[in-house]
């Protein structure tokens, strides 16, 4: 298990290493997790000690966003000071999001209007 956790960071970190260097807008991370993925696909399958470690670290998720929520404690001040862009654009992306969703599901049930 240790191995196919070593596998998850590695990828994450040569995902960070490539977008830094290549000075991409895309999260490191989200590279590293498509290059996790090619390597699956490429493999055929999905190893079981991997699939053992994955469904780990997705077992506590909710740890990784205590600092994000500390972060958000910490600066509320400075959040409270940017109110009204940041309520503005959270209901703009809910509103895109229910779009979407909403168009996405037309997509999938037959007859029915877009």
């Amino acid at each position: 298990m240790l191995a196919y956790l070593t596998l998850i960071f590695t990828c994450q970190f040569l995902g960070e290493l490539l977008m830094r260097s290549l000075g991409l807008p895309v999260p490191g991370p989200v590279a590293g997790m498509v290059m996790l993925f090619a390597f699956l696909m490429w493999r055929g399958a999905v190893p079981e000690g991997l699939d053992v470690a994955a469904r780990g670290l997705l077992q506590n998720l909710s740890l990784l966003f205590v600092p994000a929520g500390a972060g958000v404690v910490l600066h509320l001040r400075l959040l409270g000071e940017g109110l009204v862009p940041v309520t503005v654009s959270l209901v703009i992306s809910i509103a895109r999001h229910k779009v979407c969703a909403i168009q996405t599901q037309g997509l999938h049930t037959p007859g029915a209007p877009i």
